[in-house]
C-alpha cells in the first residue's frame, strides 16, 4: 500500500506582468524557500526536487532545468523535470507525490514557474499543434478556447449565454481582491466584460487570463515526518491525471473525456461519491471564463449545461455553498508553468487554514483542476484534512 502523503509547506511570488528585478533561477528560489520556510525545513532535509515548467520556446531558455535545479535547492539530490502542458504544474506536484507515496523518499520539493514576459506564449502556444491538421485551428490558446466556447454555447444555446461566462470573470476578478498574490484585482461589471474588446469570438478582453511572470514551491512529505512538521497538513486523498487525442476534431471540447476520467480516478481514489456534497471548495483552471462552466459540468458539480445556472444562482461565490476559484482563479494570475501548481497550492492552504482573506470557512476537502494541450490533458487532486 502506498504511504500517506501531505502537503505541509507551501511558497509562492507575488504574479505580475513582468519580473525585471530577477531572472528565472532567482524567481524559482523565491517560491521555494518561502515554501521551505513555511514546513520548517532547511536545504538538508530535502531529499529530492521536482521542477515543472512550459516549453522552452516560451522563454527561450533551452534546458531550463540546468539552472532552476541548483535554484531549487536540487545539488546533490535527485532531480526532475516535468512538462505536460497547462497541467505541468499539477503534474509535478503528482509526481512528488509519487516520489513520497512509493516510499523511496520523506520529503519532496515541488516547483513549478514561469517567466513569460521572457518570450512570446502565443508563438510557443501556436508551434505546439500539428502545422498540417490543427495549426490553423488554434492561433494561441485564445482561438482554440473560442472553438471550445462556441461548441459548448451552441450545444446548450437554450441555458448558457454569454453573460454567464462574464458571470465567472467579474465573480474571480473580485476575489481576487482579497488574495495579495493575484495579478488582476479588479472590481468590474457583467456590462464591462461584455463590452471589452473582442478576441476570439464569443471571446473578449475581460473573459481572458492575463500572461504572468511567477514561480509556486510546495513541500510533499509522508506521514512519518509531516504531523511533526506542521499541525494541520493538507493530506493528498486522490489524484487523476488522463490524456486524449491531440487532434482538435477528435475531442469533446464541451465535455472532455480526459476530465471526466480524471476526476473520476482521484474521486474513487479519495472515497468522493458526491463531489458538489462531499468536497467544500474547488480550484478550478479557468483561463477563459466559459472554461469554468465547461469544466464544472465535466467534474461533476453540476449536470451538463447547467454550468451557467451554477454560476447565475451564486453557489460558486465566496460566500456561496461551493466557493469556485476563491483565489480568482487562472483569469487573475497565469504563470502558465506554475498556474496548475498555484490551484492545487491553494486548495491546500485552503484545507490548512492558512489563506488568509481569502479563506473559506470550514474546508476539510477540497479540489484542484487543470488542463492543458489542446484540451488533451487533464488533472484532478483532492485534499482533506484528515487521513
Amino acid at each position: 500500500m502506498a504511504h500517506a502523503v501531505a502537503v505541509v509547506g507551501t511558497g509562492q511570488t507575488k504574479y505580475v506582468s513582468r519580473r525585471e528585478d530577477v531572472n528565472i533561477p532567482e524567481m524559482v528560489r523565491e517560491a521555494a524557500q518561502r515554501a521551505m520556510e513555511d514546513a520548517g525545513v532547511t536545504v538538508d532535509d530535502i531529499d529530492a526536487v521536482v521542477v515543472g515548467s512550459a516549453p522552452e520556446i516560451f522563454e527561450g531558455v533551452n534546458s531550463p532545468e540546468n539552472w532552476v535545479g541548483i535554484a531549487a535547492v536540487a545539488a546533490g539530490k535527485p532531480l526532475m523535470r516535468i512538462h505536460t502542458g497547462g497541467t505541468v504544474g499539477a503534474s509535478t506536484t503528482i509526481a512528488a507525490y509519487y516520489h513520497v507515496a512509493s516510499g523511496v523518499f520523506d520529503v519532496v520539493l515541488a516547483v513549478a514557474y514561469e517567466k513569460l514576459s521572457d518570450g512570446i506564449a502565443q508563438y510557443g502556444l501556436s508551434a505546439c499543434y500539428d502545422p498540417l491538421w490543427d495549426r490553423d485551428f488554434a492561433c494561441g490558446a485564445p482561438a482554440l478556447v473560442a472553438l471550445q466556447t462556441r461548441e459548448y454555447l451552441a450545444r446548450y444555446r437554450n441555458k448558457v449565454t454569454e453573460e454567464h461566462g462574464a458571470m465567472v470573470a467579474v465573480k474571480n476578478r473580485k476575489n481576487a481582491i482579497k488574495n495579495p498574490y493575484a495579478q488582476l484585482q479588479l472590481e468590474i461589471t457583467v456590462e464591462d466584460v461584455m463590452r471589452s474588446a473582442p478576441v476570439a469570438t464569443p471571446l473578449k478582453l475581460l473573459d481572458c487570463c492575463p500572461t504572468s511572470d511567477g514561480a509556486a514551491a510546495m513541500i510533499i512529505a509522508g506521514d512519518r515526518k509531516a504531523r511533526k512538521m506542521t499541525p494541520r497538513p493538507a493530506w493528498i486523498a486522490g489524484v487523476g491525471t488522463c490524456t486524449e487525442s491531440p487532434y482538435v476534431p477528435n475531442v469533446d471540447m464541451a465535455y472532455p473525456e480526459s476530465c471526466v476520467r480524471a476526476a473520476q480516478q482521484a474521486y474513487q481514489m479519495a472515497w468522493i461519491y458526491d463531489p458538489l456534497r462531499d468536497l467544500d471548495m474547488a480550484e478550478i483552471y479557468e483561463a477563459f471564463s466559459f472554461q469554468e462552466l465547461i469544466w464544472s459540468e465535466a467534474l461533476g458539480l453540476c449536470e451538463p449545461g447547467d454550468g451557467g445556472r451554477f454560476v447565475e444562482s451564486g453557489r460558486t461565490a465566496m460566500d456561496g455553498e461551493f466557493p469556485i476559484n476563491p483565489s480568482g482563479g487562472v483569469l487573475s494570475s497565469n504563470p502558465i508553468g506554475a498556474s496548475a501548481m498555484i490551484r492545487q497550492l491553494e486548495a491546500a492552504t485552503q484545507v490548512m487554514g492558512k489563506a488568509g482573506e481569502h479563506q473559506v470557512p470550514g474546508v476539510e476537502k477540497a479540489m484542484a483542476h487543470s488542463w492543458g494541450g489542446a484540451i488533451q490533458f487533464s488533472t484532478v487532486t483532492v485534499f482533506s484534512s484528515r487521513l
